[in-house]
């Protein structure tokens, strides 16, 4: 019995993570809630080892190869960056991505807020 609510609990996280970032297009485009970090950081290492430049187009991402390229949009005027994840988190609930200031600012982003996320 144990093993069984287990498995249902297991089930209902998977289901929950796959509508939280369900595709909105046949292109494979993602809508995902996403932030930025920025100068607290400056100089610190990220999980692949590099200094953090809160200047630089790059994002954290919980699962995703180091490397990944991901063109991210922001929704509300059209504009779009490349990043390339090079860092883990976010670490908040329901988030899927963070974005160096950098890049947050290239594309108009203030606060957190649902955005395009796709491969390069």
């Amino acid at each position: 019995m144990l093993l069984l609510r287990l498995a249902l609990v297991n089930f209902g996280v998977s289901v929950f993570f796959a509508l939280m970032a369900s595709p909105t297009d046949a292109s494979g485009e993602d809508r995902v809630s996403a932030s930025w970090y920025g100068d607290e950081l400056r100089g610190g290492r990220t999980a692949s080892g590099e200094k953090f430049n809160p200047l630089g187009f790059t994002a954290a991402h919980r699962t995703l190869p180091f490397g990944t390229c991901l063109i991210v949009g922001n929704p509300r005027n059209g504009k779009s960056v490349n990043v390339r994840v090079n860092d883990r988190g976010p670490f908040v609930k329901g988030r899927i991505l963070d974005i160096a200031s950098g890049a947050a600012r290239a594309i108009g982003m203030a606060a957190t807020q649902i955005v395009t996320m796709r491969h390069c």
